[in-house]
């Protein structure tokens, strides 16, 4: 009881941060039991919770002031980036290297920009939400995160994307179980920006797996409608859509080779 009674005191001090803290089962590989501020995956990839937001900002409804990284004088949209020694990067710059090829976004190491991307080995995988200034910090922990698809996925928030579950037309597409979710968590789903008129993607590396954040665990907080079967959550590589949506976002236009 002693044990039970310091672990929820523990959760309840977390439950306050911005940033992401993991803290895992040693008998679920395959499930987070407690994360802050992000979404989980459905199959064997850690991940839940993980955006570090202003709360000026709503990532897809600042389409034109300061949270889009400039374009260059080339028409290139360019990332300054900088990476802990800690890292192999071959992983990481192989999942910017991915988003470059179909996009017009192009990952560059910082030499003395002001404003970059800092990605470093810190507790658990998170990223603030589009261009916040200075060194922004992008944590990929040692201990989870260095996987292509979560890269990627933290990547897209630097970009500016919030989560596919957080859409203006959500609520046509999923239901949220909403006595599955922690009162301190319910601000992981709550609806937060546009669409840029694509369609809803089930299949976005940005959505959220079924039992993120859920009470009870192996049970729903989020199922698709009207099909429940359809598959949510993957942490593999981005959608058609996420690729379609960075293009828009940051007006690629004749840079990039149609798909």
């Amino acid at each position: 009881w002693l044990n039970m009674f310091f672990f929820f005191f523990f959760f309840l001090q977390l439950s306050s941060l911005r940033r992401l803290v993991w803290i895992y089962s040693p008998k679920f590989w395959s499930e987070m039991i407690l994360t802050l501020f992000y979404d989980s995956e459905i199959s064997d990839t850690l991940l839940e919770g993980d955006m570090v937001i202003s709360a000026s900002k709503n990532a897809l409804s600042c389409l034109n002031d300061y949270c889009r990284w400039p374009k260059s004088p080339s028409g290139w949209v360019e990332v300054p980036y900088s990476i802990a020694n800690d890292f192999c990067e071959s992983v990481i710059e192989s999942a910017m290297k991915s988003i470059a090829s179909k996009t017009c976004v192009r990952f560059v190491p910082r030499t003395n920009q002001v404003d970059y991307i800092s990605i470093e080995n810190l507790a658990g995988c998170s990223s603030s939400v589009g261009r916040s200034g200075g060194a922004q910090q992008l944590s990929l922990s040692m201990d989870g995160c260095i996987n292509y698809g979560i890269i990627e996925h933290e990547l897209l928030h630097s970009l500016g994307f919030h989560h596919e579950h957080t859409r203006t037309d959500r609520d046509k597409y999923i239901w949220i179980n909403w006595q599955n979710i922690p009162e301190a968590s319910a601000n992981n789903f709550q609806i937060k920006d546009t669409n840029l008129n694509t369609p809803y993607d089930y299949n976005s590396i940005m959505h959220y797996g079924r039992t993120a954040f859920a009470i009870q665990s192996g049970l729903e907080t989020i199922i698709p409608i009207p099909n429940p079967l359809v598959s949510i959550g993957q942490r593999q590589e981005l959608s058609y859509t996420d690729i379609q949506r960075i293009n828009m976002l940051y007006e690629c236009g004749e840079l990039i080779t149609p798909m």
